[in-house]
């Protein structure tokens, strides 16, 4: 891999880890585009995108890190005060705690048959294009009548289960976890902090889960530092966006840029 190469996956990671047309699709696809595909790069690859993540990863948390503070300050509060347990914070903080924690129960207990769906383009193209649909019915039946001051538990036990359907490539957890939170009657822009909330923990997982990968990544200290600075960049931009994207607009906006990929690849797979 060239300094180029670490660049455009850097980019890849971070734009596509947040906005809803699945990383570990676009990821995969741009390994095969670019030649690193081959059974000699697989496991320094997974190891590889393991530390980048990272970058990702950390974009979020500062992004969000005074939101995260106040969830944390309204949950502990919350345990040793009835009173506080009767806030709108509180219920949020719990929302929040809940719809952590499926994807990470799953992803720990599907580990292995997760990591070989995510090899195959085929299984990626599907993802993109069946669950697009999925896009386009939350749009028609969301009501966005509720704000986070009204979300309770309930509705982050529904989105986080929503979001281990993302654990299937080309899915997309954010796009998942939007879409749950639209047809639980959230707005918008409420549904995407939430996702982006509850997808710290799901991405601090899979950095936990690519721990023992990360060792096998043999593209080289500068490439990968690269990739992950480029990957915190775009990764910190990529959230401010899609924040003031969904603010007026649909993210079924979306569709058909995962329809076109879809077919894309699934084209190319047919003709190589």
């Amino acid at each position: 891999m060239n300094v180029v190469q670490a660049v455009v996956l850097g980019v890849v990671e971070g734009l596509t880890e947040f906005l809803p047309v699945s990383s570990t699709g676009h990821l995969l696809i741009s390994e095969h585009l670019m030649g690193l595909s081959g059974k000699e790069d697989k496991d320094s690859l997974i190891g590889f995108t393991a530390v980048i993540q990272t970058g990702a990863i950390f974009a979020a948390v500062l992004y969000f890190f005074r939101e995260i503070l106040s969830v944390v300050g309204d949950f502990s509060t919350g345990l040793v005060s009835a009173g506080k347990r009767q806030t709108d914070g509180f219920r949020y903080a719990l929302a929040v705690g809940i719809g952590s924690l499926p994807i990470i129960a799953v992803g720990f207990a599907a580990k292995d048959a997760i990591k070989s769906i995510d090899q195959h383009l085929v299984a990626v193209a599907i993802g993109l294009i069946a669950f697009s649909a999925v896009f386009v019915v939350a749009e028609k039946r969301a009501t966005q009548a509720r704000g986070k001051d009204d979300m309770v538990p309930l509705d982050g036990l529904v989105v986080g289960l929503a979001q281990c359907i993302a654990l299937v490539p080309g899915v997309s957890r954010s796009g998942a976890s939007i879409s749950a939170g639209l047809l639980r009657g959230l707005d918008r822009v409420a549904a995407t902090r939430f996702s982006f909330l509850i997808g710290i923990p799901a991405l601090l997982g899979a950095g936990v889960l690519g721990l023992g990968d990360a060792s096998k990544n043999t593209v080289g200290t500068t490439n990968t530092a690269i990739a992950t600075v480029v990957s915190f960049v775009v990764g910190y931009a990529s959230i401010a966006f899609l924040l003031r994207f969904v603010a007026s607009h649909k993210i079924s906006a979306f569709v058909p840029y995962r329809l076109l990929v879809g077919v894309g690849v699934l084209i190319g797979v047919a003709v190589s």
